[in-house]
């Protein structure tokens, strides 16, 4: 059976930079199986994370013009690891960095020009995978389901705790994701009130008290009773979540100890609301992997029928680059690599346009 050795690039909402995972996949058994080879990540400097971060506001001109620039550095850094590296890449799989984002509009669009990164890297490229799916009536997002799906099979719940919380798993056949609620941004906040960028660890929060009237106040938000399909952002923070920090009269301690006990409570009643009766495996990702107070109490909250799986730093930190990766070989397949359960879209799609290197 082929095995695939393909370099994926994940560039997120945070800013912090760019994740480039040279990743093996190949199917046997049944099943896609993955090996991270080797890993990199490229800080942006002020001047790259300010131009992405206002790319929203660029005339269409400029916009275009960063869309190039782009592509030309995600070349430059994907050769350079190449080389570092040794490494023998069949293609890249780049997700880009998302500039636009209107599905109500029927629009996306992932900065970083395939032909540009081709050009530069001297490698095939499979990028812009959410367009597809935004024209088939989809959100273009979540794409990680996928491989949640194909890559972790052997978990009943893959929870990633990012910014927010988002969690997928199978019901009826059918992929299920969506966001849940409130993971680190919260936490952030509160900590950078003390000059901390986190608490590592959880180590503030582990020593917090409770504050029972905030957590009633914040289990009481609308957002948590609505149905799924479902997703909440910045904007829902901003507006719902930073005023009652602002308001209550605990320290910083408590605050992050009740915001714990309150992320994993919701986590708890959403896993449960979906569960067997048999013992069943939560997979978690995301930074909130790495708090051990987090993971400890939500492993409190959810009692001895679901257990708690972390896996290495590697994965955390690296699970959507490899995800992409996996699309790229889908597409090049073509086999489906978007479910239309999760973006709600009128069907399943390979998607993905494909760019091969041309001189001059």
């Amino acid at each position: 059976m082929k095995t695939y050795k393909v370099l994926g690039l994940m560039s997120g909402t945070s800013l912090d930079g760019l994740d480039l995972a040279y990743c093996h996949l190949w199917h046997a058994e049944g099943h896609w199986k993955f090996a991270i080879e080797a890993t990199k990540e490229v800080s942006y400097d002020l001047e790259m994370r300010d131009y992405l971060k206002n790319a929203i506001f660029l005339s269409e001109t400029d916009h275009a013009e960063l869309h190039k620039d782009y592509g030309v550095w995600l070349g430059t850094q994907s050769e350079k690891f190449i080389e570092e590296q040794g490494l023998e890449v069949d293609f890249i799989a780049s997700h880009g960095h998302t500039s636009h984002h209107r599905p109500e509009d029927g629009f996306t669009f992932q900065l970083g020009g395939g032909q540009l990164l081709a050009n530069t890297s001297g490698k095939q490229v499979i990028c812009d995978f959410r367009t597809k799916d935004v024209s088939l009536g989809g959100q273009g997002a979540p794409l990680v389901p996928i491989g949640d799906r194909l890559l972790f099979h052997e978990y009943d719940f893959c929870l990633n705790l990012g910014g927010i919380s988002n969690m997928s798993f199978e019901k009826d056949g059918k992929r299920v994701a969506y966001d849940i609620g409130l993971a680190n941004m919260p936490l952030n906040h509160i900590t950078q009130k003390i000059g901390l960028a986190y608490d590592e660890n959880g180590k503030l929060a582990r020593t917090g008290k409770l504050d029972v009237e905030l957590l009633k106040s914040l289990n009481a938000l609308e957002y948590y009773r609505l149905p799924y399909p479902k997703s909440t952002g910045y904007e829902w923070f901003t507006e719902e979540i930073v005023p009652m920090i602002e308001a209550s009269d605990s320290n910083e301690t408590d605050l992050l100890h009740t915001f714990i006990h309150h992320n994993c409570e919701q986590i708890a009643k959403e896993v449960h609301a979906n569960t067997s009766g048999k013992t069943q495996k939560l997979f978690a990702t995301g930074g909130g992997a790495l708090n051990q107070f987090f993971t400890d109490t939500l492993q409190e909250k959810l009692g001895p029928k679901v257990k708690v799986v972390i896996p290495s730093k590697t994965i955390i930190a690296f699970k959507e680059a490899l995800v992409f990766a996996l699309m790229g070989v889908l597409r090049l397949e073509g086999n489906v690599n978007i479910l239309s359960s999760v973006t709600g879209a009128t069907s399943d799609s390979s998607s993905g346009q494909i760019f091969f290197p041309k001189n001059g």
